[in-house]
């Protein structure tokens, strides 16, 4: 089923990022702003702010930064820690608090402490578009087991869970490892917690793969206008049963002192003609592809939820030569058509003026934000 279709037939509450509080994050001493629903077009120079203001919104979406830093880089020099506040809407209402510094870190929702990701996991969907996305095509497996993980994460009830067990489970398997008097019954107990939830993750993505690889291949013909064959697989490492894989790998684990097999080298196989778009496909190529899997992320995430999520688009719409542009555009009028919100960064030189009108602009300069004069 496709977006337009699933917006027409199920009819429900999307989720809103109503209001914004930011001190110390980057370059803004203090912010706070109320935003609507629809399209929200942020305007302004180089390094004046407008990526950080999509960072934020991020991190209270996914816990992490879309640019793949860590807290200390997002704190405003000179500053201890930052703090990061929204109110998010749908059916409910919550009200989102985090800070972090090198000391200490905080969150709660609705005045309630978080204890565990996935109690918190789904307040705010979203998706970024940015120019770091072509590390899904370029970069190593890591990036691309990280957006698998991240959609299961925000559709698959459970799962969640289940990575940070396993992660838990590798962690402690390897710190073992490297010890040099083994434990082989300890080492027995962490295998069999490791093969339990490894299995599960690799159920999950084998069960995803038939499900986003049509909404990727859609997406890609959409912008490019093309014909090329585009392939997308699941490439797990393991190919059987992952107990015997780890018994076959024993003599590896002892030399190399670290779990070799499972999960966490799993990979996506992404083909164009029967051939490594990484290694093969031009730059051009690369980018239509980066931008189908991010638009197959926010179809699937809609189809699940019934609902858009937020989209975050980082000056990626300048990149864009006219007939990509002409593909793109479709998945913002239907996340607004459905009652979503979108978010999206330009230059005053690059904005593209085919948007339609009912948006809302704001100029972004040395950490300020303001409407434009149009919409005061």
């Amino acid at each position: 089923m496709g977006l337009s279709t699933l917006t027409t037939e199920r009819q429900t509450d999307s989720v809103h990022l109503v209001h914004l509080r930011l001190r110390d994050f980057r370059n803004y001493t203090r912010l706070e702003v109320e935003f609507r629903p629809g399209f929200h077009l942020l305007l302004g120079g180089n390094a004046q702010g407008k990526t950080n203001l999509l960072e934020a919104i991020y991190l209270i979406a996914t816990l992490r930064s879309f640019r793949g830093v860590g807290g200390a880089q997002m704190v405003r020099q000179d500053a201890s820690g930052y703090f990061v506040g929204a109110t998010i809407v749908g059916t409910s209402t919550s009200e989102v608090k985090l800070y972090w510094s090198v000391k200490e870190r905080r969150l709660s929702r609705n005045g309630t402490p978080v204890k565990r990701l996935s109690d918190y996991w789904g307040t705010l969907r979203a998706v970024v578009f940015c120019t770091e996305d072509l590390a899904l095509i370029k970069g190593t497996a890591r990036i691309r087991r990280r957006f698998l993980d991240l959609l299961l994460a925000q559709t698959s009830p459970g799962y969640l869970d289940t990575l940070l067990r396993y992660t838990q489970a590798l962690r402690s398997r390897n710190a073992l490892l490297k010890q040099h008097r083994l434990d082989e019954d300890q080492l027995a107990g962490f295998t069999q917690e490791l093969v339990g939830a490894g299995q599960e993750l690799m159920r999950e993505r084998r069960a995803l793969a038939p499900r986003i690889a049509p909404m990727v291949q859609s997406a890609f013909h959409r912008i490019a206008e093309q014909r090329d064959a585009l392939q997308w697989e699941y490439a797990p490492q393991v190919d059987g049963d992952f107990n015997v894989a780890l018994a076959a790998s024993r003599a590896r684990e002892r030399t190399l002192r670290t779990t070799v097999v499972g999960p966490h080298r799993d990979d996506i196989q992404l083909l164009i003609n029967g051939r490594s778009a990484a290694h093969y496909s031009s730059e051009g190529q690369k980018r239509t592809l980066a931008l189908a899997l991010k638009m197959a992320q926010a179809e699937h995430l809609t189809e699940v939820h019934g609902a858009p999520p937020l989209l975050l688009i980082d000056d990626v719409m300048g990149e864009l030569d006219a007939n990509r542009r002409a593909g793109f555009l479709p998945l913002l009028d239907r996340a607004r058509g459905a009652g979503g919100q979108v978010f999206m960064t330009c230059t005053e030189e690059n904005w593209p003026r085919d948007l339609a009108s009912d948006l809302s602009r704001w100029k972004v300069q040395d950490g300020q934000l303001r409407r434009a004069v149009a919409d005061a």
